[in-house]
């Protein structure tokens, strides 16, 4: 089976949304594919200076705000499901959220689960546990940046289902495009980590994003690392059947040789 994943690679401007849809629409534009994943954040930037001065940025799961409605459209011309990375306004509460959106709207909407840093002074904690939705007889799981961290968080998502795990990030430790890999073998699915480039300043703070989005197969192949700086789209053919074989023997199965019954503490 033929499946078309892109990969959006850029930097996102703080409190400017229409110039983070600009982007994305000149990346995406001409693309076709199965499966889009964009970065975490993708409509707001990174740094903020409180609740309050991200609120205005922030917006409702129902797909209805300019940032996803424009998704929707580009998700309509790309023939796609596209998963990106936002800040929602949930009632009082704001959360780093991914939503999955066709072209007939939102499909289900993440809010990630494990907060890094300073996240938390902006960031409700995500409530809605680990999601997966269905696109083209394809199993697809969602998890956001520093949920890598985490073996359960990739465990869960591969427990439920998920052949592929899509990964909108906005990373600045070195480590997580290593560790992904060791996600996709222990769990024998395909993991894409669509990172943002780029640096943030705020007061005293400065951030450098590390880039280097990467598509990882079940059994740890480096299908596409991009570049540390620049913006990228890529596109690669999978055959999300491969992460139904959870062999790593004749005698082996990493799902049916878990012994859960011994993880209790």
């Amino acid at each position: 089976m033929s499946f078309q994943i892109a990969m959006v690679q850029f930097a996102p401007v703080r409190k400017n949304i229409s110039a983070n849809i600009r982007s994305i629409q000149n990346l995406l534009h001409g693309v076709r594919a199965d499966l889009i994943v964009l970065p975490e954040l993708a409509n707001s930037g990174y740094l903020y200076n409180g609740k309050n001065a991200l609120r205005g940025i922030a917006e409702e799961s129902d797909g209805k705000g300019p940032f996803l409605s424009a998704i929707q459209d580009l998700a309509t011309a790309s023939n796609a499901v596209i998963v990106t990375g936002y800040a929602e306004r949930a009632g009082q509460d704001l959360f780093n959220s991914a939503a999955a959106v066709s072209p007939e709207g939102v499909l289900v909407n993440y809010r990630k689960t494990h907060l890094y840093n300073t996240e938390s002074d902006l960031f409700s904690k995500g409530d809605t546990g680990f999601v997966t939705f269905s696109w083209r007889d394809v199993e697809i799981g969602i998890m956001i940046c520093f949920d890598w961290i985490f073996p359960e968080s990739a465990r869960t998502l591969s427990l439920a289902g998920a052949q592929i795990i899509v990964h909108p990030a906005n990373l600045v430790l070195p480590y997580c495009q290593d560790a992904m890999i060791t996600r996709s073998i222990e769990n024998r699915v395909f993991t894409i980590t669509a990172n943002r480039t780029g640096h943030e300043k705020l007061r005293g703070a400065r951030l450098t994003f590390t880039g280097k989005s990467q598509m990882t197969s079940p059994k740890g192949e480096i299908l596409f690392r991009g570049p540390k700086q620049k913006s990228t789209v890529h596109i690669t053919e999978i055959d999300p059947k491969d992460a139904l074989d959870k062999l790593v023997s004749e005698k082996n199965n990493i799902f049916a040789d878990r012994r859960p019954e011994l993880y209790d503490l």
